[in-house]
């Protein structure tokens, strides 16, 4: 297990627009090559918008782009003519595919915070497509074939134990609360990524919510 607090996270975005950025992952001016990806996932970015800000109409291909809403509600459309409100509780997920353009923002006048993150796809190209889940129940793990991942979303009230998925990837990100992981404390921000993982359980020391990715893909 390979744990990265959330004070590792490299920072981005444009103070002056009202974007702040946290990326995991290697991304744009931080570029790492020991931090390109884990397993599938490639880029997990937690972004805070202010109200009226936003990231203007730009280009995606050959990425599978799932998006989490943590507070507030994001604004999304893209050339493939989808737009949408998305709200806490929600999946999205952009398959960019051959590409695809969109525009993410916050249109409304609380503060935006949400977790996006990037999975490589098995092949590349293929028809864009989008989908939105509305209010996705813990017990419904959320496919993404594309990139062979399943996302699993754990709320968790304070004492409360979940079972960490067996597999060769799992990357897990805490979004809010705080846990214990195979001894590990985590906070919000704070990531592990597994190898081959068995039998593990995560511990709720106080409410949390956790994102787990379980991957077949190396």
């Amino acid at each position: 297990m390979d744990v990265r607090r959330a004070a590792e996270r490299y920072p981005g975005g444009d103070a002056a627009a009202g974007i702040e950025s946290w990326h995991a992952f290697s991304f744009g001016p931080h570029y790492d090559p020991d931090n390109l990806r884990f397993g599938a996932v490639i880029a997990c970015n937690e972004e805070r918008l202010a109200p009226g800000a936003g990231f203007d109409e730009h280009p995606h291909s050959h990425t599978e782009i799932v998006t989490w809403v943590v507070e507030g509600e994001l604004t999304h459309r893209d050339s493939a003519g989808h737009e949408t409100r998305v709200r806490p509780g929600d999946v999205q997920r952009l398959s960019s595919a051959a590409g695809v353009r969109h525009v993410e923002r916050n249109d409304t006048t609380e503060p935006l915070t949400f977790v996006q993150m990037w999975l490589a796809p098995l092949e590349p190209g293929g028809t864009p497509s989008y989908e939105i889940v509305r209010g996705i129940a813990d017990s419904t793990p959320y496919a993404v074939p594309e990139a062979a991942a399943m996302l699993h979303v754990r709320r968790l009230a304070a004492g409360e134990r979940t079972a960490i998925p067996d597999g060769p990837f799992l990357y897990v990100h805490v979004v809010r609360g705080e846990v214990t992981l195979d001894g590990e404390e985590l906070a919000p921000g704070d990531a592990a990524r597994l190898t081959d993982a068995k039998d593990l359980e995560a511990v709720a020391t106080t409410d949390a919510e956790l994102l787990m990715w379980e991957m077949a893909a190396g």
